[in-house]
């Protein structure tokens, strides 16, 4: 196990499909001091706002010395310009160790499945596998993921 993954240990779904990125459910302060300490970067949080974190994520971040970044990415609305935005800013991060993270890590594996095919090269089938053992759930979120990767890539 990563020293990465180590420090992140204890969240729901924590996982680390990629040498830089982490994936998870959200996590705690004590946690998000571990991943700095362990050299994570950047947290990507793509649950709303307006959703209970139980404590103020971005400026625990921030104080930390790390990048935070926020994309809300909500059930029903599930669109083109939320997962753009998402895939922009993991874009934005590459060469980057960034954990990204929702509630759960449901919604996570939504845009890690275009990520996954478009820009690493993965099967759908690679990288369905891999959206779905770190903690996708939800079938509108499968259907997000792939009609987005399969009009991108002719499929």
């Amino acid at each position: 196990m990563s020293s990465l993954l180590s420090a992140i240990a204890g969240a729901t779904n924590a996982a680390q499909p990629l040498p830089h990125l982490l994936t998870s459910g959200q996590p705690t302060p004590q946690q998000l001091e571990a991943l700095k300490a362990a050299g994570c970067e950047v947290v990507f949080d793509i649950r709303d706002p307006m959703e209970p974190h139980g404590f103020d994520e971005p400026a625990l971040v921030r104080k930390l010395g790390m990048r935070y970044v926020n994309v809300s990415v909500l059930q029903g609305a599930l669109d083109d310009a939320t997962m753009e935005a998402v895939l922009a800013e993991l874009r934005a991060d590459e060469g980057r160790t960034v954990l990204l993270h929702c509630a759960s890590a449901n919604r996570v594996g939504g845009p890690l499945i275009p990520y996954l095919m478009l820009d690493k090269g993965l099967s759908e089938d690679d990288a369905v596998e891999t959206a779905m053992r770190i903690g996708l759930r939800g079938a509108d979120v499968l259907e997000w993921g792939l009609e987005y990767a399969r009009r991108k890539t002719g499929g």
